[in-house]
């Protein structure tokens, strides 16, 4: 059976409107993807990195978004990352990042996401020795990009990548405005780079938990696999959900065509849409 047949034995089925997929615009604007994404019923958290800020104007930003606005898709946005840095001592760093991140609030008044993810952006190995530096530069970038964003109808969501242990984000979160600004839960990240289990990570910043990403790894490596090809135990994850008052946005994060459709049968066969709706 084709990709395309069996993702159709999922489009009419509710989880497709329960999730956001990713895929970056520089792959959307391919007519193959396209097709895909427009005619599939999928909602998109659409990437938008340096290339697409830089090689694509707002109109062609706004082409995309009316498709999926006129047939009533929720779109999420993920920020530009690679080599960006708030916290950076170095202060032409810090200027590139914020420029980056202006581009990405034009686009956002166009795409009207319901939130954006951008990496929060703490590293050990790099930033360490300069710790209460790195935090009070990149506290005050993500207040100016968290109140940007939140005058634009939106929300800023930090998303965990090397961090390892859950003190890494609290440093900063709670140095932020719960109203603008919310963390996004990686489990795939948590697993490739976190040193510590699941449980400490959700008893310590569940109260700013506003998204999850989920895909899935074998704990060495952050392969972005189908949920269910590796070691996460998402049980865990939809149990602590279960009891959350307002939903987190939820996001998978499958690299391959494969793992996207063993993420939707993973969900399809859990207790994910109840989880949803209790």
């Amino acid at each position: 059976m084709t990709f395309q047949k069996r993702l159709y034995s999922f489009t009419q089925h509710q989880i497709i409107e329960k999730v956001q997929v990713n895929i970056p615009f520089t792959m959307l604007v391919e007519r193959q993807w396209q097709d895909l994404f427009f005619n599939s019923g999928i909602n998109p958290e659409i990437g938008l990195a340096a290339e697409a800020l830089d090689n694509f104007s707002l109109s062609d930003f706004k082409r995309f978004a009316d498709q999926f606005h006129h047939r009533n898709r929720s779109i999420t946005l993920h920020g530009p990352f690679m080599d960006l840095s708030p916290g950076s001592p170095d202060p032409k760093v810090r200027e590139l990042t914020k420029f980056r991140f202006k581009q990405l609030l034009d686009a956002v008044s166009v795409f009207k996401p319901k939130t954006v993810v951008c990496h929060a952006g703490y590293d050990h190995v790099r930033y360490n020795f300069y710790k209460e530096k790195w935090l009070e530069h990149t506290v005050k970038i993500w207040k100016w990009l968290g109140r940007e964003l939140f005058e634009r109808g939106t929300r800023l969501m930090l998303e965990n990548v090397y961090e390892k242990e859950p003190e890494d984000l609290l440093q900063v979160l709670e140095r932020l405005d719960p109203k603008h600004i919310g963390y996004c839960l990686d489990v795939g990240h948590l697993a490739s780079f976190g040193k510590f289990p699941l449980e400490k990570w959700l008893d310590a910043t569940g109260e700013y938990i506003g998204q999850l990403h989920l895909h899935d790894n074998h704990g060495d490596h952050d392969s972005h696999l189908g949920m269910g090809k590796g070691i996460i135990n998402f049980d865990r994850i939809f149990g602590y959900i279960k009891h959350m008052t307002k939903k987190p946005v939820i996001t998978l994060e499958p690299h391959e065509q494969e793992d996207f459709i063993a993420s939707l049968a993973y969900l399809e066969q859990s207790d994910f849409l109840s989880v949803m709706a209790a």
